[in-house]
């Protein structure tokens, strides 16, 4: 296996007009990974997934997708990547499994080696295969997007935004696929997505974007580290008149009767909370903790950039 599925080196795009929708942008894709790609909207994250997809054309930069240089080979680097946009673009005529059958055609897939029928079933069309795609749902037409994106054998997926506005059970069919087809084929997975939660389960490594640039890639549990804060909530069993206050410690009241003491957990240490507490005459009836999650360093890196 590879150690990058893709290689991005440099990558500058400016629209007619001037605009600069990605200024510089390096960026490694481990081989075999989950790899987040997050930021606002607007940030360049779909610019570079069309140009990874071949239906932008850069200003600047190298791309290598599975070792093929985009500018060199650009039909094997093409047929590494396998794309599943977030616009529902399916032509209305075509049943799920004439679909994939085209598409397949239009990568030259030989009919011996081509797996449509294997597709439907693993994206549930199996009973909507000869259905209209006119006459599926929005959550199916998801499922059939994806199915299109995996005919030719990729061994990168990019998933853009593909539980936007979906239901719970087809956000857990997507995720099992996923999953599976990572752990069980070693695939490439690239997801861009708005829920934050999904990023923070599912990825291995998460880059950031943000105005056109790169200001994060690490590990997911990296990027969570950056973050030290956390925040002690206590239950006590009855709440004080005057609040303890101690060096690097904030105390606030919460609704339903508990305290909020929030610190930095490389300063001090939750012994010194609880003694603090202690020392104020405060009897704990519960306690617990809260840390950082994906979506606060997201907003500390892209407020700060």
């Amino acid at each position: 296996m590879r150690d990058d599925a893709i290689r991005i080196e440099g990558l500058r795009k400016v629209y007619d007009g001037g605009k600069e929708a990605l200024k510089g942008v390096d960026l490694t894709v481990p081989a075999g990974s989950v790899f987040g790609l997050l930021g606002p909207n607007g940030a360049g994250k779909s610019t570079l997934i069309n140009i990874l997809a071949g239906l932008v054309v850069k200003t600047e930069g190298r791309v290598t997708i599975w070792g093929w240089d985009q500018d060199v080979n650009p039909r094997q680097s093409r047929a590494s990547i396998g794309v599943m946009p977030q616009e529902l673009n399916l032509d209305p005529f075509f049943t799920p499994r004439g679909a994939l059958e085209v598409q397949a055609g239009l990568y030259g897939v030989p009919k011996s080696q081509r797996r449509s029928e294997e597709i439907l079933r693993m994206v549930g069309l199996e009973d909507k295969a000869e259905a209209y795609a006119r006459t599926l749902s929005g959550g199916m037409r998801r499922r059939l997007l994806l199915g299109k994106a995996l005919v030719h054998h990729p061994r990168v997926l990019v998933l853009d935004e593909p539980t936007a506005g979906v239901d719970i059970e087809l956000r857990q069919m997507l995720w099992d696929n996923v999953r599976k087809l990572n752990r069980e084929r070693g695939m490439t997975i690239i997801l861009t997505t708005h829920y934050l939660e999904e990023a923070e389960e599912m990825c291995d490594e998460i880059a950031i974007i943000n105005h056109g640039a790169l200001v994060a890639q690490d590990s997911t549990a990296n990027l969570l580290g950056q973050l030290d804060a956390k925040t002690m909530v206590i239950e006590p069993e009855e709440m004080p008149d005057t609040l303890p206050q101690a060096d690097g410690i904030t105390v606030e009241r919460r609704d339903g009767g508990q305290l909020a003491l929030s610190y930095h957990a490389h300063k001090t240490r939750a012994e010194d909370v609880l003694a603090m507490v202690r020392e104020a005459g405060i009897l704990i009836r519960d306690v617990r903790t809260e840390q950082a999650d994906l979506q606060d360093v997201f907003l500390s890196l892209t407020r700060s950039a």
